[in-house]
């Protein structure tokens, strides 16, 4: 992308122009023109324009020579004489750098007087992250501290988004004192100097914390029907699911009984209920944080417990007793 400054004398007649790429205007009488900005990496041409006899020019940036004449003082390859006559004298600096911002001076003698036209080079970097927090694992409770660091010119500003709640925290810093399971999400750091769009980059924070078993339902059941019964647990890392009978004997899978394990959740299924299946049953959920455990009953149809009503399912399907029936709970 190439830019095209035309700078102007102090003194020359006000017929010397300042202009870029898309405008052309006339430039006062005595008037400075106003700083230039460019993107990095980005090309630019210094146009000086002149309408008068020249005897001696030169380019300088701050005090080095760059060009005398056609002659080249500048060592850098990128620096380049565009055009010298004695009505343009042009430069141009190929993949602008943040190094190449400074004043520049196009000095020139006509008539036996010397002429300057000068122009501030700005040289802008789009806001880029260039060290950010890993992503984290911690257990419930621990203080977690969030880092994102980036560079740019103007200096960019700094800013955290949790992506649950929406909220934005300003700064390179993101601190969570005493982390709760709930606050297990993506934060998303967002850095921006209005130079580009912003840059972002997302770190994803993980919570582990023990299993706490969440569905426990007593269930009755029919000789010779299906049943089932349930446990729930939510935990980081994932709970692994264990059943024992009221014996404490462990539950392994025959062809009338079988133990499939979800991800949050393990079932008992009953394919053909006799005698042996009723009793108490006990879930255990453990991870390497804590356990759990949590015990239920399947019942015979008409059973009853503690004093009350005999129990009676509530909602069939298929042959397989859904339905809750008696809220039960009980701790081994």
């Amino acid at each position: 992308c190439n830019r095209t400054i035309w700078l102007y004398a102090h003194h020359l007649p006000s017929s010397f122009l300042l202009a870029e790429p898309s405008s052309v205007q006339a430039a006062e009488f005595g008037h400075l023109p106003d700083n230039l900005t460019v993107l990095e990496g980005e090309s630019i041409i210094l146009r000086c324009k002149i309408d008068e006899e020249v005897t001696h020019k030169a380019w300088l940036n701050r005090s080095n020579i760059l060009f005398a004449g056609t002659d080249k003082w500048s060592l850098d390859s990128r620096v380049s004489l565009v055009n010298s006559n004695d009505s343009d004298f042009s430069i141009q600096i190929e993949r602008v750098a943040v190094t190449d911002e400074g004043p520049y001076t196009c000095s020139f003698q006509a008539r036996n007087q010397p002429r300057i036209a000068h122009v501030y080079l700005i040289v802008q970097v789009p806001a880029r992250i260039v060290n950010i927090s890993q992503d984290k694992s911690v257990n419930e409770g621990d203080d977690v501290n969030l880092f994102c660091l980036a560079v740019g010119r103007p200096e960019p500003t700094i800013t955290w988004k949790d992506f649950r709640y929406g909220r934005i925290y300003e700064g390179e810093f993101l601190d969570i004192t005493d982390i709760k399971r709930h606050q297990a999400e993506e934060f998303e750091c967002i850095t921006n100097n209005g130079v580009a769009p912003p840059d972002t980059r997302r770190v994803k924070v993980t919570v582990n914390y023990p299993p706490v078993i969440t569905d426990v339902k007593n269930m009755p059941a029919q000789l010779g029907k299906t049943a089932i019964l349930r446990c729930e647990a939510m935990a980081v890392p994932t709970a692994v699911f264990e059943w024992y009978r009221d014996d404490r004997r462990p539950v392994e899978s025959d062809n009338t009984l079988k133990i499939k394990n979800e991800k949050t959740r393990s079932l008992l299924l009953f394919t053909n209920v006799t005698e042996k299946h009723f009793g108490n049953y006990t879930c255990f959920a453990s991870n390497r944080l804590g356990a759990s455990n949590a015990s239920m009953l399947l019942l015979r149809p008409g059973a009853v417990y503690g004093g009350g009503a005999p129990l009676s399912p509530c909602v069939s399907g298929l042959g397989l007793w859904l339905g809750l029936c008696v809220s039960i709970l009980m701790k081994v």
